[in-house]
């Protein structure tokens, strides 16, 4: 499936291509909630890295999330380059050098309309904020951290692949 996106001002657009277009990851951590979330998770997407083209590109920032692990008293920088409007501010992508050949856009920032599907995978609802609530239908799948299931997993179970 083709993915049109872009940010809020119209600065900066962009497509790929995606065999994995569901919306179904519900991520609670704080960095996903405070860089993305409305309603306390975001909602990532799998993508062709290589088909990525970009429109604005000079527009673009990256933020590389501090990171602190149990016990450290200081904290380190993610790998994982989350890609934003400097204009507007708005989330694009999350693109990660452990997965080269992976981008994964924001579902907030697509402007193709997307599937709805069948089922949602609700995770690290052990990082989510207190005032957050999580709407958990009778498919959905929750984990404290992360599931298992790839996004391209979830899809080939459930037949989704396009």
């Amino acid at each position: 499936m083709q993915l049109e996106g872009s940010c809020h001002c119209g600065a900066v657009s962009f497509s790929l291509t995606s065999v994995h277009p569901y919306p179904y990851q519900r991520c609670y951590c704080s960095i996903c909630r405070k860089t993305q979330g409305g309603g306390g998770y975001t909602i990532n997407l799998g993508g062709d890295a290589e088909s990525l083209k970009v429109h604005g590109r000079k527009h673009i920032a990256i933020y590389h999330a501090r990171l602190k692990d149990e016990g450290d008293k200081r904290a380190h920088s993610s790998t994982a380059e989350r890609h934003f409007c400097s204009v507007c501010g708005s989330g694009l992508w999350l693109f990660s050098p452990e997965w080269p050949e992976l981008i994964h856009p924001f579902a907030s920032a697509i402007d193709t309309p997307l599937p709805v599907p069948p089922e949602h995978t609700h995770l690290m609802l052990g990082s989510k904020a207190s005032w957050v609530e999580v709407e958990v239908q009778p498919k959905d799948q929750q984990f404290e951290v992360y599931p298992e299931e790839s996004i391209a997993q979830w899809h080939e179970r459930l037949g989704l692949t396009k």
